[in-house]
């Protein structure tokens, strides 16, 4: 059974900084990438940024130079360090993760989700 286990989540003022960070726990045979995706009120689900087993990174432009997302393949954990907030921040940040079982069926993971606030 695997998991993600997301942490980190809060209430910060507009310019203020915070660190998410997902683990995985259960098994995957491979773990191609890790990712945080977001999603506020009434909108949907978009890509914030992703990291690869060989540590290749993805933004959102939104985020491009605020946001950085780094990965420790030893705990299976994703992290997503956040500074300069902003107000359009605010929503709910799920963690993903993609990879192949054994049997080489890809597979996708998503987290609970952890909420972030940011107040202007």
């Amino acid at each position: 059974q695997v998991q993600l286990v997301e942490s980190g989540g809060g209430l910060v003022q507009a310019g203020g900084s915070l660190t998410l960070s997902c683990t995985l726990s259960g098994s995957i045979f491979i773990i191609n990438a890790m990712g945080w995706y977001r999603q506020a009120p009434g909108k949907q689900r978009d890509l914030v940024a992703t990291i690869t087993s060989d540590t290749r990174t993805n933004y959102a432009a939104s985020v491009k130079g605020r946001f950085t997302i780094s990965r420790d393949n030893a705990k299976n954990t994703v992290y997503l360090q956040m500074n300069s907030l902003k107000s359009e921040d605010t929503a709910v940040y799920f963690c993903n993760a993609e990879g192949l079982t054994r049997g080489l069926v890809s597979v996708n993971y998503w987290g609970q989700g952890t909420q972030v606030t940011v107040s202007s």
